[in-house]
């Protein structure tokens, strides 16, 4: 039922890259606006990074040196480019979309953990 699966989460680290990948099982109609969240333990979900259907795109503060929307999307894929990886990264991933009637679909989440 789930139309979003997110992958490439794993342990990397401090200081290193990784590159999570979102692929659509069935096409969405209608997307606003695709991004990448993430929830840490005992917090609440956050914003990592969105681009909207117009291109325009947004970073969370604590990320935006180090973290990039790739434009090169894979048929029905989007990705999110991590570098600089600190331990404060470490959380569940999540990716979304939204569309323009305000609905929102996310995946079950990609853990990726940083060690110091």
């Amino acid at each position: 039922q789930g139309r979003l699966v997110e992958s490439g989460g794993g342990l990397v680290q401090a200081g290193g890259s990784l590159r999570l990948s979102c692929a659509t099982s069935r096409r969405i109609f209608s997307i606003n606006a695709m991004g990448w969240y993430r929830q840490a333990p005992r917090k609440q979900r956050e914003l990592v990074a969105v681009i909207t259907s117009g291109g325009s795109t947004n970073y969370a503060e604590t990320v935006k040196d180090r973290c990039t929307l790739p434009r090169e999307h894979a048929p029905n894929t989007m990705y999110l480019q991590m570098t600089s990886l600190k331990p404060a990264d470490t959380s569940v991933y999540y990716c979304n979309r939204r569309t323009a009637y305000g609905t929102d679909y996310w995946g079950p989440g990609t853990q990726v953990t940083v060690s110091s």
